[in-house]
């Protein structure tokens, strides 16, 4: 369960609502999360074929009931689409005199600094070795870059401040088995951040103010009782939220020793996934509130900080407001996106309609991500996502603002400057397009869902095959998150392999409205597994799966998805890929970290209460640990063994118990991950079993294992042999 799964916790400029942000972010970083789709759209007249015959890729294998190819498709290699992207996350600094993102240095991810529009002269000026860095910020200064690090996907994370000149590197929280958050920055205080530390209390996390330079830590706040905190531009603790036993959770306006000064908003548990505090504008005036109290979907309010008094800025019928662009000075949400099948922004400022013109005729079928602005306001960077292409990201120039005797401020021409493509090596690659689809469910609940077929059935990419293919049902996490529209690597990935790909968002999924998402509360195993059937046997009346070729396949929620597959609808699926899933509800909920206890009340109204007997009962009912001895399909399951959320546990006593009975099974272990798969290595090691894995069952193509094991610390506990060539190989790997 990745960040936005389960609890919100504070989080670096939480700007989106979890869905479009993970699915942005994965789309630019070519990665799969374990709850989220990727990328974004492409011409419908795409030469399909031709692309489909260009490029080198390593030889194709195929078992012996392999698909009777129409034309000679390439095999995309493992490494384009899961290894390291070239470039990715550009930001300005606030000046806007330079540009930081990142990039491989040595096989790892780390942020690179250079010129506004020159990517190829900028250097290292972080130096991770064996972890990349997968997010950062420029602090206000100008001259540091802040940027969090965990030891082997612990989640206890450290926070770094880098200074991009001298090139010195400060540990701000030099603290072990301590969760670091970043709480706040702010123009008013260049110099320093804001940082939440529970090293006091596991479960609360006090906040200190932190010298960039020095690490000084000065205390803001101790924190007696919030799980969550909002901080102005004037780094103050301005709010505090708690859960109650009902599940609701109220927000409070705080003194300055963070006692509550008097209630502002209790959200009802129907209301708590679909409304959210955003933050204050830079005056500190105006709160920016996300609200689905007395409608269906969350609508953006403002609140007077001073009167309480509030009012709609903007709301959709058909979907919760998810991200927003907002001034980089004054801090006023200028724009806001809602997200059904597609991503649509809505223009709150007749100042950015130009704007957004401009940078419509730079591409005008992809969905747009504005990933920074400088404080002026004259320089942008803009990343267009598309569903079979590699996302390129633009850097974009208002104009020179001057203002004539009026106070008028007019700009000059525009220009846009192409900066780089995150996978330069998929421009040519035969990529497909990811279809979207609204499923009707039994009970007549609407299902978003996308789908992605095999250019062996589909070469004119138009949706619908020529004849069945094997059916990957790719599952997301959370459950509150969702599967969005673009570029998801593990779809095209499955699709090149021969395998048509369905993602589903079943209810629970996030983004589409409070009844939608509440409709999943105690549902796991139950409604939300009838969801994943009926998109099934969609795709099988369509001619788009074969039924009796069918695989369940996810991480997170998604892997548990997996097991729920095999032992409630076991004849439904051919086999099961589980990535880092609970087999076992209670131990799942009673072994969450220390930081999210703050949240249980809300976790044992959504899944069940593992406090009473009758919660213990009810999540003992809807744990595939308990069905165990109905698995008779292949299953591989993979952990990481550090992951704080779903603990190794998980996966060591559903294999245990189906060694107890005898029941085959693969187990892989990471003992350097947690929550998935960070080090392209291992996730290289992993894609190569699992796509072994559905070519023996499924029928599919898959690539050799090659050097696939090269750099990984895998570690297959259980059933290397139950793959065809994996001992050979894991016995022929290249040493450390």
């Amino acid at each position: 369960m990745n960040r936005a799964d389960l609890p919100p916790v504070p989080a670096l400029l939480r700007r989106r609502c979890a869905g479009l942000l993970v699915a942005a972010l994965a789309s630019l970083v070519g990665v799969s999360p374990l709850h989220a789709s990727l990328d974004e759209p492409a011409p419908a007249s795409a030469p399909s074929v031709m692309r489909a015959q260009r490029g080198g890729a390593p030889e194709a294998q195929s078992p012996e009931r392999g698909m009777d190819d129409k034309t000679q498709i390439s095999l995309i290699p493992r490494a384009a689409l899961f290894g390291n992207p070239s470039r990715i996350m550009a930001q300005i600094s606030p000046t806007g005199s330079a540009m930081a993102f990142i990039a491989p240095s040595d096989g790892v991810l780390n942020v690179f600094v250079g010129p506004l529009t020159n990517p190829g002269e900028a250097r290292a000026v972080t130096h991770n070795t064996v972890r990349g860095v997968n997010n950062f910020a420029w602090a206000y200064t100008g001259e540091h870059i802040l940027y969090a690090d965990d030891a082997n996907g612990d989640e206890n994370f450290r926070v770094y401040a880098v200074n991009v000149k001298t090139g010195e590197k400060k540990d701000l929280t030099p603290l072990s088995g301590v969760r670091a958050e970043i709480f706040k920055i702010s123009s008013k205080f260049p110099g320093e951040v804001v940082l939440g530390l529970n090293d006091r209390d596991p479960k609360l996390h006090d906040v200190y103010r932190v010298n960039l330079d020095t690490g000084e830590r000065t205390l803001v706040l101790k924190n007696e009782q919030w799980g969550e905190m909002v901080v102005d531009d004037d780094f103050k603790v301005r709010l505090g939220a708690k859960t109650n036993a009902d599940g609701s959770v109220t927000w409070n306006w705080l003194n300055d020793d963070g006692t509550p000064k008097g209630e502002f908003v209790t959200f009802s548990l129907a209301d708590t996934a679909s409304s959210r505090v955003e933050g204050f504008d830079a005056s500190g005036k105006i709160l920016y509130i996300v609200d689905s109290t007395g409608r269906n979907t969350g609508a953006v309010y403002q609140v007077n900080a001073d009167t309480g008094e509030k009012r709609l800025v903007i709301r959709d019928d058909k979907a919760d407001a998810c991200a927003m662009l907002v001034h980089p000075e004054t801090g006023i949400v200028q724009a806001v996106s809602f997200e059904t099948d597609r991503a649509r922004w809505t223009l709150l400022s007749e100042e950015l309609s130009k704007d957004f013109q401009a940078l419509r005729k730079t591409n005008v079928t992809g969905d747009m991500i504005i990933q920074s602005r400088s404080l002026d306001d004259r320089y942008w960077v803009v990343s267009f996502v598309e569903d079979d292409a590699p996302a390129k990201t633009y850097l974009y120039d208002r104009g020179e603002a001057t203002k004539d005797a009026s106070g008028k401020v007019t700009r000059g021409a525009p220009s846009t400057t192409f900066l780089f493509a995150n996978r330069p090596e998929l421009e040519n690659a035969p990529l497909v397009k990811m279809h979207p689809v609204t499923i009707t469910a039994r009970d007549g609940l609407k299902l978003v869902c996308y789908y992605s077929l095999p250019l062996q059935r589909d070469p004119d990419m138009n949706g619908k095959p020529d004849k069945p293919a094997p059916l990957v049902l790719n599952v997301h996490g959370g459950p509150w998150a969702r599967d969005s529209w673009g570029l998801r690597p593990e779809h095209q990935w499955l699709a090149n392999r021969g395998y048509a790909v369905l993602s589903v968002n079943y209810r629970g999924s996030e983004g589409f409205g409070k009844e939608f998402l509440n409709a999943g509360n105690k549902e796991w195993a139950g409604k939300m597994h009838d969801d994943l059937i009926d998109a099934v046997d969609w795709a099988v009346k369509q001619g788009i799966a074969e039924p009796d070729k069918v695989a369940i396949y996810g991480g997170s929620y998604g892997g548990y998805a997996s097991l729920v597959g095999l032992t409630f609808t076991p004849d439904k699926f051919a086999c099961a890929v589980d990535i880092v899933g609970p087999s076992n509800l209670q131990s799942l909920l009673t072994s969450f970290p220390e930081y999210w206890q703050a949240f249980m009340d809300n976790m044992a109204a959504r899944v069940g209460d593992p406090r009473t007997e009758e919660g213990k009962e009810f999540l003992k009912s809807r744990s595939p640990l308990t069905f165990v001895d109905r698995i008779s399909k292949p299953l591989l399951i993979a952990q990481g063994a550090n992951d704080p959320r779903v603990k190794q546990a998980e996966s060591d006593q559903i294999v245990s118990a189906m060694k107890t009975k005898n029941l085959p099974v693969t187990y892989v272990l990471y003992p350097d991950e947690g929550h998935g798969f960070r080090r392209p290595e291992n996730r290289m090691s992993f894609y190569a079993v699992a796509e072994a894995f559905l070519a023996q069952h499924l029928g599919g193509r898959f690539e050799p294992f090659g050097d696939a094991f090269k750099g990984s610390t895998i570690d297959v506990k259980e059933g290397s042999d139950q793959i065809p060539g994996l001992s050979e190989a894991l016995a022929n790997r290249p040493k450390p």
